[in-house]
């Protein structure tokens, strides 16, 4: 304990005994070491320990008691149970999704509604002067001022600074690998155009990210939505029962954090599942989205690190960590390569020069790892708000996620709520949330909702949960 580091002293005592609370070694109830007797284990000042104490105090696990002292005040039961398994019907499916989208599309900039429902990082926690500085920096520099076409597959600075961060999850890309996107979407829909055509069939986890579901919709293509557990992923039993029996195309997948779930698979998974698509020679598309903002030690793997047959088609973008507003994605499509420029010619032609030499910069600078660790730190923070806030306002017979990473939680109301009326008693009370039923195509998650908690966290956001939570009840 006393071989601790001088430089944030504080922030490795709270870690210490965060951990302990996180592991069940100190329970809810529990009174702390005063600070007195922390003081003199560590060898630090009385600032150093109320500093740690302060911060387990911001993140609603401890809390001071007036001549008593500190308490855990965290518990398990503030996590509910997870949400049930999911069990979507064997049988694919190609509809319109449902009108709400555009109802929820519309209302995301109502000033006058707490946005639960952002799928995006608030405006607040994003590194704005930053961001202005390397813009203007950038032009600055650039030829012309950035205002000609780049080439098809990218800026090289861009794809070289993407190519470098794989080395945090063992990647071994380059930047000839990689082709830059205007955001993620336009990533997916590259991936899909280049692996399917009109009436052939996708597998997905299900819940499912909603814009997944237009983009098939709008491909002519079919969506089979496989069983999900809201801790490790899509059912891989189930996904070989069905590959075995008909014939499918394309699987997309979210394996780290998935939208809306929060699910991360494990290792093991992901290398399974590389495994059975190569037996099979269906192409993976990876969504890897959400894959920098975890909440662990390091960043989880990808299913793209154990392929060696360039099935799988690694994505992503920076929209969740950095700007939204910047369109910057990416796609690595392996064996997909040529085709997938092919299709970039055809419909863009180029991506953004300014914003892709811009986000070039930041990374390269170290802005952005700085600020994805204070990112980190705020989403989880926020997210044992939220789960506390749940707790204490909602029925308890209310599931949960437990996100290891991102900024989403799945809620699972009593099955007798209907998450579409709930909607609109929210929107009087000035709530917006996400439905649940607007991730799948079939007749589920009636009784389900999304929630963000990528905003600073607040009294007025602890009040519209506090008046949700009544609305359910």
């Amino acid at each position: 304990m006393k071989s601790v580091t001088k430089s944030f002293l504080y922030n490795n005592i709270a870690n210490v005994i965060e951990e302990q609370i996180q592991e069940g070694v100190l329970k809810f109830g529990d009174k702390l070491p005063s600070v007195r007797i922390l003081k003199k284990e560590y060898g630090v000042s009385v600032s150093t320990v109320l500093e740690a104490y302060y911060r387990l105090e911001a993140k609603s696990l401890i809390e001071a008691r007036p001549r008593s002292g500190y308490y855990v005040v965290y518990t398990e039961t503030q996590s509910f149970r997870s949400p049930i398994k999911t069990a979507p019907k064997p049988e694919p499916v190609l509809k319109e999704v449902t009108e709400i989208i555009i109802d929820f599309y519309q209302r995301l900039n109502d000033k006058n509604l707490v946005n639960l429902s952002l799928g995006i990082p608030s405006p607040d926690l994003i590194p704005v002067a930053k961001l202005n500085k390397t813009i203007n920096e950038t032009v600055s520099k650039l030829p012309d001022g950035g205002s000609y076409y780049d080439t098809i597959q990218g800026s090289i600075n861009l794809r070289r600074q993407i190519a470098q961060r794989t080395l945090l999850w063992g990647g071994k890309l380059k930047e000839d690998d990689i082709v830059t996107t205007t955001g993620c979407t336009s990533a997916l829909s590259l991936a899909l155009m280049a692996t399917t055509k009109a009436g052939d069939t996708i597998i997905v986890e299900s819940p499912v990210f909603f814009g997944i579901l237009q983009l098939a919709n709008a491909l002519g293509i079919k969506v089979l939505e496989l069983p999900t557990d809201a801790i490790t992923g899509i059912d891989i039993q189930a996904l070989k029962k069905v590959i075995a029996k008909q014939e499918i195309n394309a699987i997309i997948l979210m394996p780290n954090f998935n939208n809306p779930l929060g699910s991360i698979m494990p290792d093991e998974h992901k290398k399974e599942i590389v495994s059975i698509i190569q037996k099979h020679q269906i192409p993976l598309i990876e969504d890897d989205i959400y894959g920098d903002v975890y909440f662990g030690k390091k960043r989880p793997s990808t299913c793209r690190y154990y392929d060696n047959s360039g099935l799988v088609i690694w994505l992503g973008s920076f929209s969740k960590t950095i700007a939204g507003g910047y369109r910057v994605g990416w796609i690595a499509p392996g064996k997909f390569l040529a085709e997938v420029l092919k299709l970039k010619l055809c419909l863009s032609s180029s991506s953004p020069t300014i914003t892709q030499e811009a986000i070039a910069n930041f990374l390269a600078n170290g802005r952005y790892d700085y600020h994805l660790r204070k990112l980190r730190q705020t989403y989880y923070t926020n997210s044992l708000k939220y789960i506390a806030a749940i707790a204490a306002y909602f029925p308890k017979d209310t599931r949960v996620s437990k996100p290891k990473g991102s900024f989403l939680l799945w809620v699972e109301l009593n099955p007798k709520i209907d998450v579409s009326l709930l909607y609109k008693k929210a929107l009087e009370q000035g709530i917006i949330f996400t439905p649940g039923n607007i991730f799948t195509l079939q007749d589920q998650y009636k009784n389900c909702m999304r929630l963000s908690y990528g905003m600073p966290w607040n009294e007025k956001i602890e009040e519209a949960l506090k008046k949700l939570g009544a609305l359910v009840k």
